[in-house]
């Protein structure tokens, strides 16, 4: 938190908490879903579908008696490219910059190895970082089910049962991770949900409706670059690079007669327009960057903030 410059200082009493929480857990846990329920608004794109979210993005909870900077982070995985690399990067490095950990796991459905893997991650990495460990999905869960088992991988840590799909314990989850940030000011305005720019949350958002529209090889392999964002008098004109790495997934997105491209082009568009309060006139172009996943020069000049070679 020192490298965040405080500009509401007298915006709070000696008893108001601020800080940081990394919310973590393995792909398709409901990590972006639950951060969109405890801000009551959607700020990251959240699909049924693993690895959706790449890259830190923050959320900002703000009450009378604290603000909440909740990071997005990717899902903890195996990686087997430069993408799934960076991902990974970005994950551990929330967890050095957290005041707490939010772990996040599926209480449908016994841990596995990856869940075990991040219990030993978080105990090298953040040995002494508080944490809250949030039993999500439990709306799926069978009624008899035995949370020991899952609570074992966090002993001695506070456990609360929740859905953040159905946006149950949301309210006690919010008590319980206040009282572990450390006492401070607000550093966000309180009407401001992320630090996301609009070009950013445009991409994502287009990027979100391939991820559901399309079938099990593409969301993987798709990228989204906004070439263009200007406001005009009465409409938005956003233009979009969608990226993938071979021609036949460019035949997919693109669909018989270019229905599929038409058909998230609408969706996309209505989502963006809902959230900029504007008319929107959205231009989209499929393009083939062969192995871009594993080209981390062409990643950087689309927005992913890989170190330079030799750092």
């Amino acid at each position: 938190m020192n490298e965040l410059e405080s500009i509401f200082s007298d915006d709070w009493g000696e008893d108001h908490r601020s800080g940081l929480v990394a919310v973590v857990g393995k792909p398709n846990v409901g990590k972006s879903t639950l951060i969109n329920a405890i801000l009551g608004q959607k700020i990251a794109i959240a699909t049924a579908k693993p690895q959706t979210t790449r890259q830190r993005q923050l959320g900002i909870y703000t009450s009378d008696e604290a603000q909440i900077l909740l990071i997005d982070t990717p899902g903890i995985h195996k990686p087997k490219s430069v993408l799934g690399n960076y991902m990974v990067g970005v994950a551990h490095d929330a967890l050095k910059d957290a005041d707490v950990i939010l772990w996040i796991l599926d209480a449908a459905a016994p841990p596995t190895d990856g869940d075990r893997n991040i219990a030993s991650l978080l105990e090298k990495i953040v040995p002494r970082t508080p944490r809250v460990l949030a039993l999500n999905k439990t709306d799926l869960a069978p009624d008899n089910i035995d949370f020991e088992e899952h609570l074992s991988l966090c002993e001695r840590q506070s456990a609360l049962p929740i859905s953040a799909e159905k946006r149950r314990g949301i309210a006690g989850l919010i008590g319980c991770l206040i009282p572990l940030l450390p006492r401070g000011p607000r550093y966000y305005p309180a009407d401001q949900a992320s630090e996301a720019n609009l070009r950013f949350i445009a991409a994502e958002i287009i990027r979100e409706r391939i991820i559901e529209l399309t079938s099990d090889e593409i969301p993987h392999a798709v990228a989204v670059e906004i070439t263009e964002f200007r406001e005009k008098r009465h409409i938005t004109q956003i233009e979009a690079s969608i990226f993938v790495e071979r021609g036949s997934q460019k035949g997919i997105i693109i669909g018989k007669r270019g229905g599929m491209i038409k058909r998230i082009g609408i969706e996309a568009r209505a989502e963006l327009e809902a959230l900029l309060e504007a008319r929107v006139n959205l231009e989209t172009r499929v393009k083939v960057q062969k192995n871009w996943r594993g080209n981390a020069e062409f990643m950087r000049r689309i927005g992913y903030r890989l170190p330079k070679r030799g750092r």
